[in-house]
């Protein structure tokens, strides 16, 4: 199979996280993504330093591409409750739960990655609390639901309704 001669840094850093999330941490070297990619190892080498700065770039891309997703699940949610916003997340195109939970774990050695996954934490947790209601009590109660939806991410416990904890929180 001829080699692919350009590819974008965005769609390597997408195929890292793809390995990430099939293979984990191991799966990601110069010489499995050039398999997936087409582009010469020595080429990613170049462009990405070490495996350690692609593991840093794709999570910080990540970010950013979750980022965005924020914008287009408040939009999506509108008007309903915060559960409405935390499932739009969920239901992006590109497996968005997947994806999130394989961020975090993927932004640990990334300075720059977990500050960039901190600062979406504080959006996602602004825009639950807009959601809840006003003051400190809203904040908390924003603080624990999202911590609650990102264990039932990261640990698929499938019997958490978010709904009956905003419930419970309110």
């Amino acid at each position: 199979m001829p080699r692919r001669k350009i590819l974008s840094d965005a769609e390597v850093l997408k195929a890292t996280r793809q390995l990430f999330a099939t293979g984990g941490e191991k799966a990601i070297s110069f010489g499995n993504l050039s398999r997936a990619t087409g582009l010469a190892a020595s080429t990613l080498a170049q462009r990405f330093g070490s495996v350690e700065g692609l593991q840093g770039a794709a999570a910080r891309n990540g970010w950013e591409e979750i980022g965005a997703r924020l914008g287009a699940a408040d939009q999506a949610s509108q008007g309903k409750g915060p559960q409405a916003l935390l499932k739009a997340l969920e239901d992006g195109s590109d497996g968005g739960s997947v994806q999130i939970a394989g961020l975090i774990l993927l932004s640990q050695r990334d300075a720059a990655a977990l500050e960039a996954a901190t600062a979406w934490r504080c959006q996602v947790e602004m825009q639950l609390a807009l959601r809840i209601g006003q003051g400190e009590k809203a904040r908390q109660a924003a603080q624990i639901l999202f911590a609650a939806w990102q264990g039932k991410l990261i640990w698929g416990i499938g019997d958490l309704r978010l709904k009956d904890l905003v419930k419970r929180l309110g």
